[in-house]
């Protein structure tokens, strides 16, 4: 795929999976943009990017608010386009500038794109000597907590790659050192012959588990025996807890090192039972796994390669009675799950480098950056809800629900095989009442799966009558104005004149569910006005006490 490829797909990746936030700005920049608003955008696009740990955010010129592709013919000459590369170079931190500024053309318009590069660690982004940031969509100078924040972090150092300075073989437990072998053995068959030979401290060189001879951290986590985590400090456990129905703690175990053995302790103690549910058109019940085992390994090794071991926390597996959730300490270094999702790609960046080198080296983690996408495949295989990720409290969390939340819902996705994982996403978001971006709307108006507007919508009504929610799609859908018409002539044949309080009470349950007071409000004043306009109804009382009344 070619360079130009590449970006339109970012575009339209930003267009449908990003509402416009802290590290994306829409503009629809006609003709001209202030230079000195260009400056601004820089320095808080780049300082937001890396508070949230992406690698760039965007500042992207000929598209709107909305969304939608206007074209832009902002400085229309190359060479004047890319010359703001030196002139923003000139006025900011460490003489900081785009990544690239990319043009792109989408159905005969030009779109620009500059990318933006992260905020080193440690050094928020100026420009012309002030640091900027966003308030939601508001561009601000930075807040002390903000700058704060940048200012705290340390230049990176991998954490796992440290050496341990008195470890030495005798701290390693001699069972993790076998499955390492055998598993490195699986992992590179073309070194099998030779392994054989190898004494350990070769096996571990080879490993990535030293580093000039001496032990790693990585080392000690993964191979350690129970005594050798007093060499690390904290508190490196894993931790197991059983909950019953109301929340209380039914049972717990608490794993130590080698986390190589451990990770199959734990997993020996989830329930991983067989769940049985009927599909339309089959007298024999479906019958799998509540989680697939694949998801539990990837969720549980996830948890182990990042967490952020300087907080000296412990990793949690929670099982409750139809789902398990995994936490680890630290922030999600990808900013966004969706972006791994969609673009299917490894992460740019890990936060232990060496430890997730060392466990690819030993067939523990996926090798090609994709085992949240194969997470998220196994669930919608099982026709079971989407994971749900939490990025709260400087910590991940992600939960796996192990059976059907809606077997007609369930049914609807069986039934529609053509849906992609996108459209799925957002339908989960649906289900679980979350905000669309325009374009996810957009996309699924088109295949004619939700009906309604911003920021509520529901199911269309094929989609209600497959999973059985006829009587929400009702509530929810519009009437006809003439129903409304009716009510309130009906009102007011009986009872000679309203007040707006006796028509609000009238019409206030008839209006779709998803509406809030305020737009039940301004949707009443609107149907009012009409009939007056209309000469339906007059107004017989005062503009602060109306009475309506029908005109002869």
């Amino acid at each position: 795929m070619n360079k130009q490829s590449n970006i339109l797909d970012q575009l339209h990746h930003l267009l449908a999976v990003s509402v416009e936030n802290e590290v994306v700005e829409f503009k629809q920049a006609k003709n001209t943009f202030n230079f000195d608003d260009i400056g601004k955008y820089f320095s808080a696009l780049a300082n937001e990017a890396n508070l949230k740990g992406h690698k760039a955010a965007w500042l992207i010129f000929g598209v709107t608010d909305d969304r939608n592709i206007v074209g832009t013919n902002f400085h229309p000459q190359p060479k004047n386009l890319h010359s703001l590369k030196h002139e923003i170079a000139k006025l900011t931190t460490d003489s900081l500038s785009f990544i690239e500024i990319h043009e792109v053309r989408v159905e005969g318009k030009r779109v620009v794109l500059f990318e933006i590069p992260a905020a080193p660690p440690a050094t928020p982004v100026a420009f012309k000597r002030v640091w900027y940031g966003r308030d939601g969509e508001s561009l601000v100078p930075l807040s002390l907590q903000k700058l704060e924040r940048i200012r705290a972090q340390k230049k990176f150092t991998d954490w796992s790659a440290e050496t341990v300075v008195d470890a030495t073989l005798d701290d390693l437990d001699p069972d993790a050192m076998r499955v390492a072998r055998e598993n490195f053995k699986k992992k590179n068959p073309r070194l099998a012959s030779e392994m054989d030979a190898w004494d350990d401290a070769t096996f571990l060189r080879n490993a990535k588990l030293t580093n000039r001879g001496k032990l790693t951290r990585s080392a000690i986590l993964l191979l350690g025996n129970n005594q050798a985590e007093l060499l690390l400090g904290g508190d490196p456990k894993i931790r197991w807890i059983l909950k019953d129905h109301t929340g209380a703690d039914k049972d717990y175990e608490i794993f130590g090192l080698p986390w190589l053995l451990a990770v199959d302790k734990v997993f020996a103690k989830i329930r991983n039972i067989k769940y049985r549910y009927m599909q339309s058109g089959t007298l024999f019940p479906q019958e799998v796994d509540m989680y697939d085992p694949f998801s539990i390994r990837e969720a549980l090794n996830n948890c182990i390669a990042h967490q952020d071991y300087t907080l000296q926390g412990r990793i949690n597996v929670i099982e409750r009675e139809d789902s398990l959730q995994f936490t680890n300490l630290g922030d999600f270094l990808p900013g966004d799950v969706q972006d791994v999702l969609l673009q299917d790609i490894a992460p740019e960046r890990y936060r232990n480098t060496l430890l997730v080198e060392a466990m690819r080296n030993l067939n523990l983690v996926d090798t090609i950056g994709s085992g949240i996408r194969k997470m998220f495949q196994a669930q919608r295989e099982r026709l079971f809800p989407m994971p749900e990720y939490d990025f709260a409290n400087n910590r991940v969390s992600l939960t796996l629900i192990g059976k059907v939340l809606d077997v007609a819902y369930a049914e609807m996705l069986a039934a529609n095989t053509d849906l992609s994982l996108r459209e799925i996403l957002v339908l989960d978001k649906v289900q679980k009442h979350k905000p669309l971006t325009g374009d996810e709307a957009k996309r699924l108006k088109a295949k004619k799966l939700i009906e309604g507007r911003k920021p509520n919508y529901y199911f269309a009504k094929a989609v209600a009558q497959k999973i059985g929610q006829k009587a929400e799609y009702t509530r929810n859908a519009p009437f006809e104005k003439q129903y409304f018409f009716d009510l309130i002539k009906k009102l007011l044949a009986e009872h000679k004149s309203a007040s707006r309080q006796d028509i609000d009470k009238l019409l206030w349950d008839k209006l779709p569910d998803w509406m809030t007071g305020a737009q039940r409000k301004s949707k009443i004043t609107n149907i009012i006005s009409e009939m007056r306009m209309s000469n339906v109804i007059y107004n017989s009382g005062t503009d602060g006490k109306p009475c309506w009344t029908l005109k002869v």
